[in-house]
């Protein structure tokens, strides 16, 4: 079970589960032609940036584990993931990608700063947060593609429980976050 949870962890990474969310918005709602470069520059300026900072940080010993789950220890990441996310939608709006491509980009940008202030008193899951955030949105896109998040986002929260990553409070703050993001984001025009 233990080895279950971590790949379910893994998979729920925020990195990862924004990035398929978002293949699979960019890919059904634009296609390839105007899709790629979209996909390409959210990747170039916030994922990429995002995952070479927790690599780094976990071989340098800043950070235990590339989930950042020791809450002091994630003061040292807002400060770079905010500025990131802002990257990405700087670069969205130069790009000129649609307006709810724009929001989706601002509403994460807002969950950061959210979650950088709860950090202050609460370590929130930030894995629970991206998974409910993209489930509601991509139940925006179709029935199926939600359906299969919120079995992802389920097992994603079962996880991070079952490796003790979180407590109940911070795994409930983190979907409840994530799921007003998904409302504002997806479904708020």
């Amino acid at each position: 079970m233990t080895t279950f949870a971590r790949l379910i962890s893994w998979i729920g990474h925020p990195l990862v589960f924004v990035l398929a969310s978002v293949a699979v918005v960019v890919g059904i709602q634009l296609g390839p032609r105007t899709g790629l470069p979209i996909l390409l520059a959210l990747l170039l300026s916030t994922l990429v940036p995002t995952a070479i900072l927790l690599l780094s940080g976990v071989r340098s010993g800043r950070w235990s584990d590339a989930d950042v789950s020791v809450r002091k220890e994630r003061q040292r990441l807002f400060p770079w993931a905010v500025p990131f996310s802002l990257a990405g939608v700087i670069a969205m709006w130069w790009l000129q990608a649609p307006s709810y491509i724009i929001r989706g980009g601002l509403v994460t940008l807002g969950l950061f700063l959210i979650s950088w202030l709860v950090n202050f008193s609460l370590k929130l899951s930030l894995h629970a947060l991206f998974a409910f955030y993209c489930t509601i949105i991509l139940f925006r896109i179709g029935l199926i593609c939600g359906a299969i998040a919120l079995v992802l986002a389920v097992l994603v929260a079962w996880s991070r429980l079952f490796l003790r990553r979180h407590t109940h409070i911070e795994l409930i703050t983190g979907i409840a976050l994530g799921l007003m993001g998904g409302f504002l984001a997806g479904w708020c025009n």
